[in-house]
Formats: structure tokens, sequence, C-alpha cells
């Protein structure tokens, strides 16, 4: 079966540990499941996503993705697992539908099927309107639902969002988890970190960290 998996994880920066999850076992992730992991700023959620995400390395332990190690960023975004930071990491000379257009673009896709999938994840995040908008001229709220459209465009097998719903009202945000969730019944593997718990309540399973430690408020089926 498909599966992300990490096991007796362990991320330090320097002597400093940052995440350990040797007494949670193996964390396993699967298609149609949608994870969040919740905590206090400095818990270790970021580190979390981005050891998942091949960005960081392990200091003991390792990140799996249908059986194949995951060694670095690079190899990891060839495996399709796709990351939304915090920062967004959006081109802010670029219209929002050239964020999400291009990428595409440069991964091969069709044309067509590309400024297709473009214009179903602009509307699904509710910015069908303002794709001819330079990303300079969008509100924190909006280049957060833009970068997020670029993930839903892609199509990935392990969807990774850090903090996705913390500039949005509650109606987006409503708009957003919802959006996670169908990536989900996509057949997507999807992981999110967030400080919301109403968001976190429509999880199929609750992580939470302290200081690096996790425990299961809602374990995953």
């Amino acid at each position: 079966m498909s599966e992300l998996v990490a096991r007796d994880l362990e991320v330090r920066y320097d002597e400093q540990v940052a995440l350990d999850l040797a007494d949670l076992g193996d964390l396993v992730v699967r298609p149609g499941q949608l994870l969040s992991v919740t905590g206090p700023s400095g818990a270790g959620k970021s580190t979390l996503l981005w050891a998942l995400a091949g960005a960081l390395r392990p200091s003991r332990g390792g990140v799996a993705l249908d059986g194949t190690e995951i060694r670095d960023r690079e190899q990891a975004a060839g495996l399709e697992v796709s990351i939304v930071p915090q920062g967004n990491g959006l081109a802010s000379s670029l219209t929002a539908t050239e964020n999400v257009l291009v990428p595409l673009l440069s991964a091969g896709v069709d044309p067509d099927e590309a400024a297709s999938r473009t214009a179903d994840a602009l509307e699904l995040v509710g910015l069908e309107e303002s794709g001819n908008h330079l990303i300079e001229e969008l509100s924190g709220g909006q280049q957060q639902r833009v970068a997020l459209a670029r993930a839903f465009a892609a199509r990935a097998k392990v969807l990774l969002a850090d903090e996705p719903t913390s500039d949005l009202d509650a109606a987006n945000r409503e708009r957003i988890v919802t959006a996670l969730r169908a990536e989900a019944w996509r057949g997507a593997i999807v992981v999110m970190a967030t400080h919301d718990p109403q968001a976190a309540e429509q999880t199929d399973g609750e992580l939470h960290l302290d200081e690096g430690t996790g425990t299961w408020v809602r374990p995953l089926a």
C-alpha cells in the first residue's frame, strides 16, 4: 500500500533537538488521509513538514514514500512531494495565474492541460477574478491562497501545507480546509500544520507537538 512513513525521526540544529518522535513509533500517512499537526509556536511543526519534504536531513531515523527513502528536497520533488511554506514562495514579479501556470509548464504538463488546471485551482481557492493581478498587489491571505492553488494544480502524491489558514477569515478557512479534504479524496497524502483548532478538528487525525515531541490527540485510522 502507498504510504508516507517517518521512522524514529529526530532533527537537530547543532546540539538543540528540534524534533524527536522516538516515543511515537512510526508516523504513517496514507492516500486519502488528511492529518493535522498542531502545537504552539516553536513546537516543531514546520520542522516536521520540512523533514517530510526532504529539505531537512534527520539526525536519526528517516522518511520514506512508497518504500523509497527520501534523501533530499530535489529527490522528494521528483517523487511528487509538494510543500506550501508559510512564506508562500511566490514570484512577486508574476501574476497569480503565472505563479500557478509556470511550474506546470516547467514540469512538462501540456499547455492546454496546464491552463485548465490553473483556472480550476484559482477557482477552487476563490481567486478566479484575481488571476491577472501581480502577487504584490494581493493581500497576504490572497497570496496564501495562490500558493495553495499552485499546489492543488500540481496534483502531487503528497501535499504538505504549513499554516495554510493562518491569514484567512472564517469563510476562506472553510474553503481551504474543504479543498485540502478534496485533495485527500483525490488520493493524495495531505499533512497540514496549523494553530487553528477549528481547522484541525475537521481532519482525519491530529498529532500534537510540544517541544519537539509528539502525542496523538486523534490517531489516524
